[in-house]
């Protein structure tokens, strides 16, 4: 996975709705690996008790990321 420019974070971050620190937070720390992040996603989801906006936020940034 490639990293994410600060830009494509903020869109990320910027929708309504969404837990914006915790989207920024989460997609400037990601790894190289798309199957850890989107394990990390669900464990840090039922953790922090983040809404459906925020989950497909971070996961759109993941799916994002990927794509090299």
């Amino acid at each position: 996975m490639r990293k994410l420019s600060l830009v494509e974070i903020e869109g990320f971050a910027s929708r309504s709705k969404v837990k914006r620190i915790a989207v920024e937070n989460f997609l400037m720390s990601m790894g190289e690996d798309v199957g850890v992040a989107f394990g990390n996603l669900e464990f840090d989801t039922k953790l922090y008790h983040w809404n459906r906006k925020t989950v497909n936020a971070i996961g759109d940034g993941i799916v994002l990321a990927s794509r090299k």
